[in-house]
This record gives structure tokens, sequence and C-alpha cells, in this order.
């Protein structure tokens, strides 16, 4: 019996003797083979999702409160164009065949101005068809006169002068029918016809070659812009549509001009476009605008400023590579997700446009904790 202890408190001794080191490296080995506690993962509750408290040192709440957004929306790229009115279209009002073209593009015309001619034989029969009805309306006028004077020597017949109203009328009628024809011709004689320009402005395209034979209802031959009847059109997304009204201010640069114009919105698109998710909207310019011309690049900005819900980037997730959603914590302290729409972020943070109200705490950082399927927002 006294063998067996002595050997063990030798065996002590020895162990006492070891470097510190050893002792360590053996704890530590003896410490691997216990199991990790791991951190709970969120359960549903009631609705929510709970955290235990470990976990929740790892997110961060914010109340949502409503600031000032400041200038959100620019600038935004745009460019210089023509309003609708700004362009006339010329097209060949009777078939027929170009006999000149008289203009050539970009160069400026007075309103009136010839720009071509067309030959056309409709035009001559029109013309000649005119003629005869001005002959005929002043024989029955003619003859309505000799009617009533004929009943005011009391020669006449009632019956005869009723007769001559009612032919006269038939020849007024046909006379207005055939000045009508001959309006919508335009300028010339016999059997030409001559385009003239409805306005003043700038020749945009000239599509008609001497020879070409043409008729109406085909492209248009000539078309002319007034360069003074000037807009600032840009896409905007779909998010910050919100934002635009018609009549709001705006600032348009123009970069290749150095200069910069005041505008307010004219008016907005009737739709979205479905690849892009923008929408145009039309600001009216005020002041100078020679210079300028259609197609010129602008920015776009507006200086007013509104009261807005912003929150982090960090606090707004992507669900199924569409839905945006923010964690939202209730009395109860659990967490629920709610499907928020956003408007464009700058500078770290996103306007909450539905979704959320004031006073509501949400995890502005660590949601990735509550739902590890969803995507960051960055």
């Amino acid at each position: 019996m006294q063998r067996p202890r002595i050997a063990i408190l030798c065996a002590f001794k020895h162990l006492l003797r070891l470097p510190c080191a050893v002792l360590i490296t053996a704890a530590a080995l003896t410490a691997c083979d216990q199991p990790v506690e791991k951190a709970d993962a969120p359960k549903l509750v009631n609705g929510g999702l709970a955290l235990q408290d470990p976990s929740l040192a790892y997110l961060a709440i914010e109340a949502v409160s409503i600031a000032d957004s400041g200038a959100m929306y620019g600038p935004i790229p745009g460019r210089v164009s023509l309003r609708p009115e700004a362009m006339a279209s010329l097209g060949a009002p009777t078939a027929g065949r170009v006999a000149s073209v008289l203009v050539r593009p970009g160069e400026s015309v007075a309103a009136g101005k010839v720009l071509l001619t067309l030959q056309s034989a409709d035009a001559a029969g029109a013309r000649a068809t005119l003629e005869q009805a001005q002959a005929r309306a002043v024989a029955a006028e003619d003859n309505v006169r000799r009617q009533n004077e004929m009943i005011a020597k009391g020669v006449g017949l009632e019956l005869e002068r009723f007769e001559a109203q009612t032919r006269a009328r038939e020849a007024r009628a046909e006379l207005e029918r055939a000045r009508r024809a001959s309006v919508l011709l335009g300028g010339g004689q016999g059997d030409l016809v001559s385009l003239r320009a409805p306005t003043a402005g700038v020749v945009m395209t000239v599509k008609a070659t001497v020879g070409t034979m043409v008729a109406p209802g085909g492209e248009a031959l000539i078309e002319i812009a007034d360069a003074s009847r000037l807009w600032a059109v840009a896409d905007v997304p779909e998010s910050d549509t919100a934002a635009v009204a018609r009549g709001q201010a705006a600032s348009v640069s123009i970069p290749s001009a150095r200069r910069q114009l005041e505008g307010a919105v004219d008016g907005l698109g009737s739709r979205i476009d479905p690849e892009t998710r923008r929408l145009p909207i039309y600001v009216a310019l005020r002041g100078d605008l020679s210079g300028l011309a259609p197609g010129m690049y602008a920015e776009l900005r507006f200086p007013a400023r509104t009261q807005a819900i912003t929150v982090p980037v960090t606090a707004v997730l992507i669900k199924d590579g569409k839905r945006r959603v923010v964690y939202v914590q209730r009395a109860d302290g659990r967490f629920e997700p709610r499907d928020v729409r956003v408007g464009a972020a700058r500078a770290g943070r996103v306007p909450v446009l539905e979704g959320l109200k004031p006073g509501e705490r949400i995890v502005v950082k660590g949601g990735l904790l509550l739902d590890s399927a969803a995507e960051q927002l960055l």
C-alpha cells in the first residue's frame, strides 16, 4: 500500500516541474473537446421575431423621424428639345411630282416663303372647277336679280323667282366647296402647287427631291422648327416622380453653351418606360434662348426643399430581388418585417416614401441577423 501512494506523489511533483506553456496547451486541448455554445437563431413568437440578449448587442435600433431632405432631385441629366408646337411638317396636299426644292436643311425661313413646288393634274382640275363654280354663281345671282326686277314691274312669275333663288343657293354651295378644295392646295396657278412656310423657323429636314412622285398621306416633305420654342426634357426615376409636380421651379444648366437658365415644370409624361422605369418631365425655359439647339445636354435641378422620412441605407434589405424590407421593433420587443417604397439613395441615406411612420423604431444595422435570406441595399 505504501508503494502506490509514493508513486502518485512522485508523479505530482514531476508535473509541478513542467513548463507553464505545456500545462496551458493541455488545458486548451481539453477545452476543445467540449461543445461550443452558439447564439440562438431568431424565433418567431406571436408574429414577430425574438432574439436572445447576446444577439441583440449586434443590432443598432433608431427611431424614425422626419428631416429636411434637401435638394434630393438633382442634378438629373436631360436635353434641350423642341416643344411639340414648335414643329411644322409639310406633306403633299395633292398627288403630283416635285417640280422644285427651294430650301436646304439648316436654312432660316420667314413665314410664307415658298419651300417647294409640285406639278399636279389634280390641282389643275380643282382650279378649273373653282373657275366654273364662280361663273355659275355669278349667272345664278344675275338670274335672281332679273326675276326680282320682273316681279317689281308686275310681269314676272313668283314660281320662276323661287326656282332662280334655289339655283343660286346651289351655285353658292358649289362655289364654297370648290374654294375650300383650292385653299387646301395652297398657292400657285394652273397645275403648279406652292408649299409655303406656315411660320418662321429653321428648316430641319428636307425629304423631297426633284422628280419624285408624291401623294397625300405620305411622309413629310419638309419639317420646319421654331428655334425659340424650346424646353428641357429629363427622365426621372420612377421612385422620384412623387417629388416632381407641375409648376415646380427648376434650374437648368447647359454646359456646352455655358448657360444657366431658370424654368418651371410644364408637364409630366403619361407613362413610365417599362425598360428604364423612368418618367419624362418637361421644363419650360425662361430668359434668352439664343444660341441653344435641340439635343444639347442639360442638367436639371429642383431647388425646392421638402420634409421627408429618410433612413440609413443599411436599414433597408432586399427580399426576392425586388421587395424592400425594413425590420420594425414592436412594443413587446420583437421584430417584424415591413415592406417599404424607397427613393434614390444619397449620402448614405434613402428616403422612405411609403411604409413607415415617424416614431417607429427600426433596425438600422445588423438586420441580416433577423433575415439571413435577405440582401443589403448597398
